[in-house]
């Protein structure tokens, strides 16, 4: 098949196959091109879309963005069971195998750098919403007899709502630092937009950790056991937990799904 190289990650070799019948960006296959001791993950993509300047266009539709995420994102998923990817940004391409080489060649030494320090790890994603009001909501207040009853009553609820933001943004502080012991390294990324995530309530941590493979359930136990809480404490808030997931945000490069506008 003809046409221009996408590159996925690149990697140390592995043994391991990857699934059957895997296919990739544009429903090519991936495959495996080796350069001094490196793997690049590449499949070929058709200049139609993936030429600089149809492709310029082609990140203006999201239909088509997100369905290239997505077949990112699955060798990305197919890969990280078997070793220990370096994910690269979407939509990284060249023109022939001759073009990946010489990007490899100029950037071994930081991807053997990153790929030693990221061996044997994964990322795990920690979200925590508050939502707007607690689960338990305060009996309706009397109707107010006067002007003055009216500002005492909203300045009484001013200060209620300002306590409750406070403790939900301690609780999501403390929950933080306690992932963080359990982990090599984190990273805190800006909150999300609830209009284009789809989750109700506050965002106060959107978060990255990476964490070794035989330390993940000691990891997820502990972030159980606080989504567990939280459902019964009456406190409106919620832990959401997402991986493991090849380590984008300690990688340094962009992921398919911040590119598509989420997070991992």
């Amino acid at each position: 098949m003809t046409g221009l190289r996408y590159v996925y990650a690149v990697c140390h070799p592995f043994d391991a196959p990857l699934q059957a019948q895997l296919t990739g960006v544009a429903g090519d296959p991936p495959r495996l091109l080796s350069h001094h001791g490196l793997i690049a993950v590449v499949s070929h993509v058709p200049e139609r879309d993936f030429a600089e300047e149809p492709l310029h266009r082609r990140l203006e539709d999201l239909d088509w963005l997100t369905e290239t995420a997505r077949a990112h994102q699955s060798v990305i998923d197919a890969l990280t069971v078997v070793t220990t990817p370096l994910p690269l940004r979407m939509a990284t391409v060249f023109r022939d195998d001759s073009g990946v080489r010489v990007m490899m060649e100029a950037r071994e030494d930081d991807f053997r750098r990153t790929l030693e320090r990221l061996a044997g790890r994964v990322e795990w994603g920690v979200k925590v919403y508050a939502e707007a009001e607690p689960q338990e909501a305060p009996a309706a207040a009397p109707k107010p007899a006067s002007g003055r009853d009216y500002l005492r009553q909203r300045r009484s609820r001013m200060r209620t709502d300002e306590d409750m933001w406070q403790r939900a943004e301690e609780f999501a502080t403390r929950l933080h630092a306690s992932l963080s012991s359990y982990a090599e390294d984190s990273r805190l990324h800006a909150p999300q937009n609830p209009a284009l995530s789809r989750h109700s309530g506050r965002n106060l941590l959107n978060a990255a950790y990476l964490v070794p493979r035989d330390s993940s359930e000691e990891f997820v136990e502990l972030v159980d056991r606080t989504k567990d809480e939280t459902k019964t404490d009456g406190s409106g808030m919620r832990v959401e937990l997402t991986g493991p997931w090849a380590a984008y945000s300690f990688a340094g490069e962009q992921s398919a799904q911040e590119s598509a506008g989420g997070q991992p």
